[in-house]
């Protein structure tokens, strides 16, 4: 029977776990409290109807410069130190957001949406994580952040409607503001200082695998996938705010729009979870990859032809959030297992940076396909719909992912001599398919079967050279 390393996270490292996901969670906030009221804000900015297809690049506007500098931020944590680069990005944000708030044109949002995605933390966060988090609690510990990461956005989309008859949409940009410098000072007062900031394979960019990343075959399908996946997302919420308050139909005031929002976000999450259980513990990755994007498929064909129901609209967003939902579970977890060894904070930088870029482009073709003027809600799904035929079809000729997880060891090797002896020791191991020990970092990366190997075992052997 298989054996897995029983220890727990010590006290420090839940501490920083906690207030590093906090960090995030507010950072996310930020961004997705925006989502489902801002194209009927924005329409009615000066300038807005002049060029309307500056709405939807304003809406996805972050998305382009935390594609461009999330990497940047990332390497300059390695220079400057994590906190330093983590707070710099906080304040950027904040006065992005300000300048959103402040702007009463299309361009001044735009330029305070650009400035917003500038302060690009996340990579440099992951890194501070791994910082203060031992080897072999480490995937734990993104577990948390990918958790917190989904719940705000869950709660944003409830929140948001209520915020906006509140206080507006000016008001959240406030908030966001608000939100980052609290981020800061949670930084500063909560977080630990890392005792030693080093490089970490399994959480950051390494150039030297860029070319191995770049270059395999499943990976590249997937960054494809999750660039159209925030493509549908901006571009549908583009229009949908805008078919929900629209008074031709009459189907819900903006805010009232959290009564559809909010027990849609419920039962999707409900349902998310046993899709998430049957794909892992049944070894059905592929298969419930498909069919949630079978989903997000099936939502757009109701908005493109029932947008004129409110029932139908919030059946097409039930279908959609149980598959996005289940997709932003998931794809994270299918690039670790495609990853090669050693390879997979690279390839998960590449996937966040695909992610970024495709909300800009969303945004930026919800933006050139919609008219206000003629109400061409209809075309917008429509091309959603192809656009996610395309990525079905894509995944379809996808190889199964092999159900191998990451295993980052602490390795103390002080020669080649060394490092070959501890890789035939480890490889020894039944379930242990591929190690990669990186003497720099004094650590050792397993590609492992979880329901075959002895993690205590596989622990204790990497802690002995000889």
């Amino acid at each position: 029977m298989r054996k897995s390393n029983q220890s727990s996270m010590n006290a420090l490292e839940r501490r920083s776990v906690g207030a590093l996901s906090s960090i995030f969670a507010l950072r996310m906030m930020g961004l997705f409290l925006i989502l489902p009221v801002f194209s009927t804000y924005a329409y009615g900015l000066e300038g807005a109807m002049d060029d309307p297809r500056l709405v939807g690049i304003a809406l996805g506007a972050y998305g382009l410069t935390q594609a461009l500098f999330q990497i940047p931020f990332g390497m300059m944590s390695d220079k400057f130190g994590r906190k330093p680069v983590i707070a710099l990005g906080m304040l950027i944000f904040a006065i992005g957001s300000v300048i959103a708030a402040m702007s009463d044109s299309i361009e001044g949002v735009l330029l305070g949406r650009i400035i917003q995605g500038s302060g690009a933390v996340a990579a440099a966060i992951i890194a501070l994580t791994a910082d203060l988090t031992r080897e072999e609690h480490r995937t734990k510990a993104m577990a948390s952040i990918g958790i917190t990461i989904g719940l705000s956005f869950a709660v944003s989309m409830a929140v948001a409607p209520i915020l906006d008859a509140w206080v507006g949409v000016s008001g959240i940009f406030y908030l966001m503001a608000v939100f980052s410098l609290i981020s800061i000072l949670v930084l500063y007062l909560v977080v630990p200082d890392p005792v030693l900031s080093s490089h970490h394979s399994d959480s950051e960019l390494t150039p030297g695998m860029l070319k191995h990343v770049l270059k395999h075959d499943a990976l590249l399908r997937l960054d494809i996938g999750v660039l159209l996946l925030h493509m549908a997302l901006m571009a549908l919420f583009v229009v949908l705010p805008l078919v929900l308050a629209n008074p031709a139909h009459e189907l819900l005031a903006q805010a009232e729009q959290w009564k559809l929002y909010l027990p849609v976000m419920l039962v999707a999450f409900v349902l998310m979870i046993p899709l998430i259980i049957i794909a892992e513990a049944k070894r059905m990755m592929k298969q419930v990859f498909l069919l949630s994007i079978a989903l997000l498929m099936a939502a757009s064909l109701l908005f493109a032809t029932m947008h004129d129901s409110l029932w139908w609209v919030g059946a097409g967003l039930l279908l959609f959030f149980i598959g996005f939902n289940t997709l932003e579970a998931s794809l994270p977890s299918m690039v670790s297992k495609y990853a090669p060894v050693g390879a997979k904070g690279t390839a998960i930088g590449v996937f966040n940076t695909s992610q970024f870029f495709g909300a800009f482009l969303g945004g930026m073709l919800g933006g050139f396909l919609y008219d206000p003027v003629v109400e061409n809600f209809a075309e917008v799904f429509w091309v959603v719909f192809v656009l996610l035929g395309v990525w079905w079809l894509i995944a379809l000729f996808m190889a199964h992912p092999p159900y191998l997880a990451t295993l980052t060891l602490k390795a103390k090797v002080n020669n080649q001599d060394e490092v070959e002896h501890l890789t035939q020791r480890l490889l020894a191991f039944n379930g242990v398919e591929e190690v990669l020990i990186i003497q720099e970092e004094q650590a050792a990366y397993c590609k492992i079967d979880k329901k075959v190997v002895d993690e205590s075992a596989l622990v204790a052997a990497a802690r002995l050279v000889r």
